[in-house]
């Protein structure tokens, strides 16, 4: 059985028979269910029976009506819109596959649905439609309301149901939840009946969530930014000690003595760990604020007649007591590059090197490919920074137009161009002011944009698009590329000024591949971070499995080991990873075996050993420089250092020449 803390992760189909004498025990109450029922929906049962869930019932209650459905969704509209290119892939991705997908609010109220419209019909059977509530007091076990009641994946599958008109079906879900403080928002579900089981719908819901809380997170970043924007006032007045909460009533910029202040007042609120006051959401009730907070206090926060946050103005008498106290001690620099999991010396090497450097605000450029981890280090320079309290404002200058580009980088004034939002838009370099700017693929900026962005970085001023008042901004920049900049400036594509400007100091991030040690130490971490996401045990790794990982090219780097890992650990039986939990990719790899290396014929110097050793690799491998570092268990940068040392550069040509001709 898979066992997980809460009983088997995945349905198992071929024990419906079980499970259905397993239900008929469990209502007639002649003994406890017998192992063939997993914990998850045996506690699922008990909450129905608590609930006095008719387990005769053929079907969900009937949809509401078109108007209160429409009101619902008005009330969704931010989960709807975030999740409405996915749920339109539906369409095209389930269509054949006798499975729908639905969407639900947290009272399991199905907002909309998508996918086979052959199963649409079956579906409308038993109500599984938009404006029906699929929560477990009404319509008993079933992967939508038991998702929402416990918070976590769920598998339910044909007789697991506890009401008796849905045992032909079968279904996964998974919880949306908020991107800033995991509030859940909704579920995702995709059904079928009976036959159409398959364990990857389960891996399929949690995907679509992931996907849909990250569109939430860009819509998040969006309006924090537009928040900002209109409270700067505040800020530059330089005076009051204020705290700006988001329409939810979070808590997302604070200035000077803000936290001592609050403590101060007794106040339960630590904006190191800032956590929400429902009362100051939009749509608070204000009879619930907390004791310590008065109304007096605070002051909304409008764009356009709309109000989108809320300020709360700390009374000034706190503040002369609380500048006697003495300033809090910062961070040691390396604690900002916690998350950054390695042995190897060359990595570690470059994490010292962030460390020292986020001292000062000097501009720093990470060199490395994509998907080895530059935002974390620009993350881990931002934090161990001076300026490690203010904002961290990401943009990555690659695959935008350049017309879009300018306006995430400069900001427009209402009215800039046909389409310009209304009130316009403040833009990255604005946004980062008392921050850390992350500009990534720089590489990849147009080059009449760069004379812009150096006279930001020269002379501390910006202009919006379509202003002629300059602004003035204080940011660091963190830049990062894939690119060799020094070879785009030699070839005209890249300007020498600005790469003296944004390269004051750099970095380079070795790729995976250059440090297969660290393969094991990230699979390690990867896996106790999705268990812990997913409720699931850690399981153990097969030696074949981190073998045949260490032996691939990661052409996407830990970005790519992160995803892979993900993907096992959803589709294992919850106890062990094993070779065939591996992506499609890794089927045709070969199990990796130690180079066949004979004998010498005589004794001799190291070096000459260790010649003749690099020698006999190159010819195995056909030239493979690659392939030969790993053999070898050295770092692909020592091969071409050995290779120089002992003149076998010709030899490698002469193999891969060969290697060419025998095609």
């Amino acid at each position: 059985m898979t066992e997980t803390h809460d009983g088997q992760r995945f349905s198992e189909p071929g024990n419906d028979s079980a499970v259905m004498n397993a239900w008929e025990r469990f209502l007639d109450g002649s003994g406890r269910p017998d192992d063939a029922l997993r914990s998850l929906v045996e506690g699922s049962w008990r909450r129905c029976r608590d609930h006095n869930v008719d387990p005769d019932k053929r079907s969900a209650p009937p949809p509401l009506t078109e108007s209160r459905l429409e009101s619902l969704r008005h009330t969704h509209a931010e989960l709807l819109e975030a999740s409405a290119p996915i749920m339109a892939c539906a369409r095209d991705f389930l269509a054949e596959t006798g499975t729908v997908m639905a969407l639900a609010d947290t009272q399991s109220t199905i907002l909309s649905m998508e996918g086979d419209t052959r199963t649409v019909g079956a579906a409308e059977n038993i109500h599984l439609l938009p404006g029906v509530s699929w929560t477990e007091r009404i319509c008993g076990t079933n992967a939508i309301g038991t998702a929402l009641a416990v918070g976590e994946p769920v598998q339910i599958h044909s007789a697991e149901h506890y009401c008796a008109g849905i045992k032909r079906w079968t279904c996964s879900a998974m919880v949306i939840r908020h991107p800033i403080d995991g509030e859940i928002l909704g579920v995702v579900d995709v059904s079928g009946l009976s036959e159409t089981y398959n364990r990857q719908s389960l891996a399929l819901v949690v995907t679509t969530a992931n996907r849909i809380e990250s569109r939430l997170k860009m819509r998040e970043t969006e309006l924090r930014l537009r928040l900002l924007e209109t409270a700067l006032p505040y800020w530059s007045s330089g005076t009051d000690t204020v705290v700006l909460f988001d329409r939810r009533g979070f808590p997302v910029k604070a200035n000077n003595h803000a936290q001592a202040v609050l403590t101060s007042l007794g106040a339960d609120l630590d904006l190191a760990q800032p956590r929400r006051i429902p009362a100051l959401a939009i749509d608070g009730d204000p009879a619930e604020l907390p004791p310590w907070l008065r109304p007096d206090w605070l002051a909304p926060v409008e764009a356009q007649g709309e109000r989108i946050g809320t300020l709360l103005i700390l009374p000034l008498p706190s503040l002369a007591r609380v500048r006697k106290q003495p300033d809090q001690p910062r961070e040691a620099p390396s604690a900002g590059f916690a998350n950054i999991v390695t042995g190897d010396r060359g990595l570690q090497t470059a994490v010292r090197k962030a460390g020292q450097l986020a001292r000062s605000k000097v501009p720093v450029l990470l060199l490395g490919e994509t998907g080895v981890g530059k935002e974390e280090f620009a993350q881990g320079i931002h934090r161990a920074s001076p300026v490690g309290d203010g904002p961290f404002v990401p943009l990555n200058c690659g695959g935008l137009s350049r017309e879009l580009l300018a306006s995430e980088l400069f900001g427009y004034v209402d009215g800039a161009f046909t389409g310009a939002r209304r009130g316009g838009l403040i833009g990255k370099i604005e946004a980062a002011n008392g921050g850390t700017l992350f500009l990534d693929e720089i590489g990849e900026m147009p080059m009449d944009l760069q004379p812009h962005l150096l006279r930001v970085l020269e002379h501390g001023e910006i202009y919006r698009l379509g202003e002629n008042a300059p602004r003035k901004t204080n940011f660091r920049l963190v830049a990062a590329t894939n690119r060799d900049l020094r070879q785009e400036v030699a070839d005209g594509r890249f300007r020498m000024d600005l790469y003296y400007r944004v390269a004051v100091t750099s970095i380079r991030i070795p790729a995976l591949r250059d440090r297969p040690g660290d393969v094991p130490r990230l699979v390690d971490h990867f896996l106790a971070h999705f268990a812990e996401r997913h409720g699931l045990p850690v399981p153990s790794v097969d030696e074949a499995v981190l073998a045949r990982l260490a032996s691939y090219e990661w052409p996407g780097n830990v970005r790519e080991l992160r995803n892979v890992v993900e993907s096992m650990l959803l589709v294992s039986d919850g106890e062990h990873l094993t070779v065939d939990t591996l992506p499609p990719e890794f089927e045709d790899m070969p199990m990796p075996t130690q180079p066949a290396v004979t004998p010498l014929n005589s004794p001799g110097r190291i070096t000459d050993m260790e010649a003749e050793l690099i020698r006999r690799t190159i010819a195995d491998t056909g030239g493979n420089l690659t392939r030969a570092a790993r053999q070898l268990a050295i770092a692909k940068s020592t091969l071409y250092q050995k290779l120089r040392d002992y003149g076998l550069y010709d030899e490698v040509m002469q193999q891969r020449g060969q290697r060419l001709s025998a095609r």
